[in-house]
């Protein structure tokens, strides 16, 4: 059987002037244009294909990798606003359409979104829709608390950032939390807060417990090393100017300073903070 919108591997079974078609087990055929046949391709070889439906609303071919499969979601461009709905480039020759049933919002031309990619029962062709809080799997059991995975941010709301896990879950990046600037649709790494009874997930951009204070200590060592080895910084700061120059919170910043200040390596004074350079460094 074929399957629009995955890569299918079929059987090369006679050449033609437009191409050469090619099988499934089922024996129903399908072209692969001229365009797309890899050089050396014979009948007998099989071969791996993306099927999609034409304008002219024939199954076709192509060796061309879309940026996204069925049931799956990418950061895609609009290319265009039309009559039938917002059309974008998902790195096949035909844009896909988005109608504006599909639209969570109005879409506008040259801006991006986190498109899912599905198949319209009706016409059977493949469609896109930006309303993607419903196509979502609903039990994460593959996941546990402090997990890292991957984040695809898609919506702003008053909580936060909503996120897919995994290219898979729902999950939330609450605003208290976020101390950098979040781009939607650019893919984060994040870690599992906690799994509401809701199915939703909580997120942090940071590792919980003590490994969230390594890779802040460790940061903070680079934003010395790259000042001078100084940060004119301290506990008497005010947040904004802790959150503008390091991405992180007051609290946070109060907490890894204190871990380097126990390990001898950072002197507090009333201006900001220095770097103690260590042993090996001071005989170097």
């Amino acid at each position: 059987m074929l399957k629009l919108g995955q890569i299918n591997t079929l059987k090369v079974i006679r050449e033609t002037a437009n191409g050469f078609y090619l099988s499934d087990d089922d024996e129903t055929e399908v072209l692969l244009p001229n365009k797309y046949v890899p050089g050396g391709m014979e009948t007998g070889n099989t071969i791996d294909v993306f099927l999609y439906k034409d304008s002219e609303d024939m199954i076709v071919a192509t060796t061309l990798t879309p940026k996204f499969m069925l049931n799956e979601y990418a950061a895609l461009k609009a290319k265009a606003v039309t009559t039938f709905g917002a059309f974008f480039d998902w790195g096949l020759e035909k844009d896909l359409l988005v109608p504006y049933r599909q639209q969570a919002k109005r879409i506008t031309e040259g801006e991006n979104y986190v498109v899912y990619l599905y198949l319209d029962e009706a016409s059977q062709r493949l469609v896109g829709s930006t309303k993607i809080n419903n196509t979502f799997t609903k039990t994460p059991d593959d996941l546990n608390i402090g997990d890292q995975v991957s984040l695809l941010p898609y919506a702003e709301t008053e909580l936060g950032i909503s996120v897919i896990v995994n290219s898979t879950y729902q999950g939330m990046l609450f605003r208290n939390e976020i101390f950098e600037h979040i781009k939607i649709g650019r893919t984060l790494t994040g870690y599992v807060k906690k799994i509401r009874a809701d199915h939703k997930i909580d997120v942090s951009l940071n590792r919980l417990g003590y490994k969230a204070i390594d890779d802040n200590v460790q940061k903070l060592i680079q934003e010395l090393e790259a000042n001078g080895g100084k940060l004119n910084l301290n506990d008497k700061s005010a947040p904004e100017d802790i959150v503008n120059r390091l991405g992180m919170s007051k609290k946070t910043f109060k907490k890894s300073v204190g871990a380097l200040y126990k390990l001898k390596r950072l002197l507090i004074n009333e201006t900001g903070i220095e770097l103690v350079k260590n042993k090996e460094e001071k005989t170097a």
